[in-house]
């Protein structure tokens, strides 16, 4: 009895082989008949050989590439394989070929394919290293709200160092294409305004985030915090304090610099003078936060409030208070800064002004993927304004100012 998933018959030219699996739901060979199993028999349909199928040729996008990579590297008399190499910046090839080879294909609009995965792939870029420990909670939140923006498009997230592997003679363009990523939420550090510029000069689709630009072309996303700094120093001179000291992140960025500008605004319109003395600067850590109490509480007219511009500063302070017997607020007012709600976690919660680097970065990436879906894409510019949270670290000034004279000393000053 013939078996009802054996082949019908067909031409001698379409005949099919009897050992032909059953669970097969495919198969062709160029130039035969393509066999489709469907419910219980198998059709035989005939398919002819094409160019696009024919082994060893290329069809489509992969041909137009291809013809592209053999184009340069004709023009400039070397091999394909060279041209390759030199476009995936290989150790292998010389500088002076890798800028001809980079030269001829920037010339040419020409730009390396990026797969189906890497389609949906978007980069955070930093300008040096991606992890520092002055990063703090701020980095962790941003990146948590830019997987969370991205997921929302079902879009990857992947960290790009362009100090590390960016070939100097690379466009950032070809750089972000050999990377396979379609747009980029650029880090902001000391220099980065001005590489978010270089990469919009390129029309690469880019975002820049915890930093503003003066440029048309650059889309940025930012805190304002310089409305709630004031609001923090106006709030500690409304308690009686006139001697506030400022404990800042030695890196001058926008965000610090709204920071202090706040903090002097609030003593310009009290009429209180700025005292240089005040202001102490120092990495953005628990060391530095330490360390810059330990400055401003061994000058000889100590404050009585301190401002801290950063996180983790404000718990390097408030551990050191500890380990001097020095009590908040009651011998000393702290207001710090959270980027989340570190201010929640520590004994006692502290006065805060805070920003949420969460909605930052989620925000980035929302525009990002959305504008790579979009001719022409939008521009973005968005300045967020920080809030001030009282909690439990301010207070009344007190009658003595607390004085630093040793390591572990300190000494109550009239």
């Amino acid at each position: 009895m013939t078996s009802s998933a054996e082949p019908t018959s067909a031409s001698s030219t379409d005949t099919w082989p009897s050992s032909l699996p059953i669970n097969s739901s495919r198969t062709r060979r160029p130039g035969r008949a393509v066999m489709r199993y469907c419910g219980p028999r198998w059709i035989a349909r005939w398919r002819t050989t094409s160019t696009r199928d024919a082994p060893g040729t290329l069809g489509g996008k992969d041909a137009r590439l291809m013809s592209s990579v053999r184009k340069i590297a004709s023009s400039l008399g070397v091999s394909v394989a060279t041209v390759s190499r030199a476009l995936n910046n290989h150790p292998d090839v010389s500088a002076e070929t890798r800028q001809r080879v980079l030269e001829a294909a920037q010339t040419a609009g020409y730009l390396p394919q990026v797969g189906k995965r890497q389609l949906t792939t978007i980069g955070l870029a930093y300008p040096t290293s991606p992890v520092r420990p002055d990063y703090g909670t701020f980095e962790s939140m941003l990146l948590a709200g830019i997987v969370r923006g991205a997921n929302e498009r079902r879009f990857d997230v992947t960290i790009i160092n362009l100090e590390q592997d960016r070939d100097p003679l690379e466009s950032y363009t070809q750089f972000f294409h050999r990377k396979g990523v379609r747009g980029v939420v650029i880090r902001s550090l000391e220099a980065t305004p001005r590489l978010a510029a270089d990469i919009a000069e390129e029309r690469f689709p880019c975002i820049l985030v915890a930093d503003r630009s003066d440029d048309p072309r650059v889309n940025f996303i930012d805190s304002d915090s310089r409305g709630a700094s004031r609001q923090a120093v106006d709030h500690l001179i409304q308690l009686g304090h006139t001697r506030i000291g400022l404990a800042i992140h030695n890196v001058l960025d926008s965000d610090h610099q709204d920071r202090e500008s706040g903090y002097e605004e609030a003593l310009c319109d009290a009429g209180i003078r700025r005292d240089p003395h005040m202001t102490v600067r120092a990495p953005a850590s628990p060391e530095g936060g330490a360390m810059m109490l330990n400055r401003l509480l061994e000058h000889e007219n100590p404050p009585t409030a301190i401002y801290f511009t950063n996180p983790l500063s404000t718990v390097g302070a408030l551990h050191r208070c500890l380990q001097l017997g020095i009590r908040v607020p009651k011998d000393l007012s702290i207001v710090g800064f959270d980027d989340g709600d570190v201010r929640l976690r520590t004994f006692p919660n502290f006065t805060a002004v805070c920003q949420d680097a969460h909605a930052l970065g989620m925000e980035a990436a929302r525009w990002l993927t959305r504008s790579l879906a979009s001719d022409p894409p939008t521009v973005f510019r968005e300045l967020r304004q920080t809030r001030f949270a009282v909690h439990e670290s301010t207070g009344l000034r007190p009658v003595t100012a607390v004085r630093l004279v040793g390591p572990y000393e300190v000494k109550r000053e009239i």
